[in-house]
C-alpha cells in the first residue's frame, strides 16, 4: 500500500468539497479510498489521505493532481507528498 497526503487551507469547506469529489484531474482514479481530515480548531483546513495498492499507482496519481495546476489556486498547502506506512498499531 502507499498513499499521497495533502494538506490544504480551502476556506469554505461546503463550496471546495464538490469539487474534489468531482475529481477533475482524475488523481483517484486508481485509487482503493481516501480521507478527508479536518482540523477542528480550523475547518477550512484539511488534510487529504488518498491510498493506492503500489507506490507506482500513488506516483501516478500524484502526477495528474500536479498536471491538472489544480492545487495551484492554494496559497496555502503542502504535498501531495507520497508516503507508506512505516508501522501500524491497532488499539
Amino acid at each position: 500500500m502507499a498513499f499521497f497526503i495533502t494538506r490544504l487551507k480551502v476556506g469554505d469547506y461546503d463550496a471546495w468539497k464538490p469539487v474534489f469529489d468531482a475529481d477533475g484531474p482524475g488523481a483517484r482514479r486508481s485509487a482503493i479510498t481516501h480521507r478527508i481530515l479536518r482540523n477542528v480548531e480550523d475547518p477550512g483546513e484539511v488534510f487529504i489521505l488518498v491510498e493506492f495498492q503500489s507506490v507506482d499507482e500513488a506516483k501516478e496519481g500524484r502526477q495528474r493532481l500536479l498536471d491538472a495546476g489544480i492545487l495551484d489556486r492554494f496559497e496555502d498547502k503542502s504535498g501531495p507528498t507520497i508516503v507508506e506506512v512505516a508501522e501500524e498499531k491497532i488499539y
